[in-house]
């Protein structure tokens, strides 16, 4: 058998049904719309309408504020650190940059830094430079022997 010869089942797609192509397609007059009315037209957009009452997105209140200016960081745990460490992808002699963690697979992209968190075991003596970090796991780190040094992260988007 060849790539040119498959092919589905006998049955296995179906064609779509042709609308308002008369009455004996079973699909004919009305086309499915029913008879008459706002929905029996073309170019509806009802979507939320509820009669005239007052629809319900706009009947519940307002909840919650989103700051436009916060940072967003990119998570980085002790535990995956060591793990890391271990199957030689970190190299732990060298200063762990975002560059270093982001060659290691550990973050993909962190928009505004990286910050260390202290779930986890670390036994690897590591000097990291990171954009924030866990008062926990500043001091895993350092039981372990190694550094912590904070950058500033990223400046968030001037106000418009």
């Amino acid at each position: 058998m060849r790539l040119n010869e498959l092919s589905d089942n006998p049955g296995a797609r179906k064609g779509r049904m042709r609308i308002g192509r008369g009455i004996g397609s079973g699909k004919g007059k009305t086309g499915g719309r029913g008879v008459k009315g706002q929905k029996s037209r073309t170019g509806v957009r009802v979507k939320g309408f509820e009669g005239g009452q007052m629809p319900l997105h706009r009947r519940l209140p307002k909840r919650g504020f989103k700051q436009p200016f916060r940072l967003v960081f990119e998570l980085v745990n002790i535990g995956r650190l060591q793990a890391a460490v271990d199957a030689g992808k970190l190299d732990a002699t060298q200063p762990v940059t975002a560059e270093a963690l982001k060659a290691a697979g550990l973050v993909r992209g962190g928009r505004d830094g990286i910050r260390l968190l202290a779930k986890g075991k670390l036994t690897a003596k590591v000097a990291l430079v990171v954009s924030g970090a866990s008062a926990a796991a500043v001091a895993a780190v350092e039981q372990a022997g190694g550094s912590v040094t904070l950058t500033a992260p990223a400046a968030p988007a001037a106000q418009a």
